[in-house]
């Protein structure tokens, strides 16, 4: 059986998630909530502690594409021995430290934000984790390889929009669906805009709405229409799923159509 990753053990998850809650909190304008995660950044992640020095090596691997198959297996080797020189007693306490004053500066909510390559960082984590099976290390191994001898997966997903190309994506989706809503315009806007800013404010942007649309959905199964008919209970848990895989996929036009959908879906059911 294969061992279940703990998101909050993870170091480059740690620190993506305060990236973009700091990001969020400057957004809003919260300055207190912003110096709260930047103190945070500082004590935890900077360059005297273990946390700084295996964030080092995950930013190696997701950094890496295009290798030599037989320069990428020497690379992930040489990383594996690096890794392994790390004190994990001390890497453990500065996880449990940081993991800590999370929970009691910001609350745990902040797990929730959402991190576009985090299936790419739990097959890191779980590559470093001495605790898994020989035989699944090993599958790890062979799918980073896969992944950093291949172009980046995600750039040509996320290939630059023309204005043509967005014009028709939208004139596509109002002849399927009718007129866009506001909530998703402002989508389709940050999706536009994503390739100049890598993603970020899409990210942000994808983080609060999936929040909302779940609770949205969440709350239509208490509807008298909903909560009596089996098909429809079955049918908006079948949504919820689609909503919670979201943060193991990258961001590309079809996870974009999906969130879509869920827009118009959330808006029947607040009207």
């Amino acid at each position: 059986m294969a061992k279940r990753h703990n998101k909050k053990r993870n170091t480059a998850f740690l620190y993506e998630v305060l990236v973009r809650e700091l990001t969020k909190s400057v957004v809003r304008k919260d300055a207190e909530r912003k110096n709260k995660i930047l103190s945070i950044l500082k004590e935890h992640f900077n360059k005297d502690t273990l946390l700084y020095k295996e964030l080092q090596f995950y930013k190696d691997v997701v950094s890496s594409s295009g290798l030599k198959k037989d320069y990428a297996e020497k690379f992930v080797n040489y990383l594996k021995m690096e890794h392994e020189k790390i004190d994990r007693q001390k890497l453990f306490e500065e996880k449990n430290a940081i993991i800590s004053k999370i929970n009691k500066a910001l609350s745990k909510s902040i797990y929730s934000n959402f991190v576009p390559n985090y299936k790419d960082l739990a097959t890191i984590s779980q590559l470093f984790d001495e605790d898994v099976s020989v035989k699944e290390r090993v599958l790890l191994e062979n799918n980073i390889i896969e992944k950093i001898t291949s172009s980046t997966e995600e750039k040509q997903e996320m290939k630059p929009i023309t204005n043509l190309a967005y014009k028709t994506f939208i004139k596509k989706y109002n002849n399927q669906y009718n007129d866009l809503l506001e909530e998703q315009k402002q989508l389709l806007n940050h999706y536009i805009v994503s390739f100049s800013d890598d993603s970020l404010g899409l990210s942000i942007y994808l983080n609060e709405e999936i929040g909302r649309l779940k609770d949205v959905i969440n709350s239509s199964l208490d509807l008298e229409d909903v909560k009596g008919d089996p098909r429809m209970i079955e049918a908006t848990s079948q949504v919820l799923k689609t909503i919670d895989e979201f943060k193991n996929n990258p961001i590309n036009e079809g996870m974009i159509k999906k969130v879509l959908k869920i827009q118009n879906l959330a808006k029947e059911i607040q009207s």
